[in-house]
């Protein structure tokens, strides 16, 4: 499958994601001969474990991540950060979870938007959202190089796409920035051939990161 970069919108100091900012990037997906094709939408769930009194909380993940992709609506991948582990489960987990009444979903998170075509790159713009609001929390974009599937092997020139990009955005002369990581897909036993265990992995990440910003406008 294509290789992806999943980033997040890094507001500047002092200031916090807007619809508008949302609108200038889809509109600068255009002003690069991006072809509107049709909505994506991706869905986050933040686990926490409903423990009982006699048991033992060390024996259980403090959280971890569940996240259904469009790709494949009928698998659910769960993100073990504490232990460094990815699954890959049938998107009916979810119910069984429910029942047992182990773990509990403490915050569901939509990402959902528009996708573009760039010759051989995909791009996907889209909000973040709660679950039932429209309250906006952050912006995403997944970047897709079509014609590769080797992380490594596709690394210059998806810099140099994310560079043109950047400087295309720059020129709109919005109050942040698109920020990218580089999880480090070995230690959750991902190879170099992308797979969707690596977009997981990757959707892990930029959570952390939105929390993270998120907390230090607050303060």
């Amino acid at each position: 499958m294509p290789v992806k970069w999943v980033l997040h919108w890094q507001p500047n100091a002092g200031t916090s994601v807007n619809s508008q900012i949302l609108t200038e990037v889809s509109q600068c997906a255009e002003s690069i001969n991006g072809v509107k094709g049709g909505r994506w939408k991706a869905t986050l769930n933040f686990y926490r474990p409903m423990l009982k009194d006699q048991v033992n909380p060390a024996e259980f993940p403090r959280d971890f991540l569940g996240i259904s992709l469009q790709e494949q609506p009928s698998k659910y991948y769960f993100v073990i950060r504490g232990q460094r582990i990815v699954l890959e489960a049938d998107s009916n987990i979810q119910n069984i979870m429910e029942k047992l009444q182990s773990y509990k979903s403490r915050v569901a998170l939509n990402f959902e938007g528009f996708q573009y075509q760039l010759g051989d790159f995909q791009l996907r713009v889209g909000k973040v959202v709660p679950l039932h609001s429209e309250s906006l929390r952050g912006i995403v974009m997944e970047i897709d190089y079509l014609p590769i599937s080797s992380w490594e092997k596709s690394h210059q020139i998806m810099s140099e796409f994310y560079d043109i990009w950047q400087e295309a955005l720059q020129k709109r002369s919005l109050p942040g920035h698109f920020a990218r990581m580089e999880p480090n897909f070995g230690d959750y036993g991902l190879g170099d051939q992308y797979t969707l265990p690596h977009t997981a992995v990757q959707y892990a990440s930029i959570m952390l990161q939105m929390i993270a910003t998120a907390q230090s406008v607050r303060n």
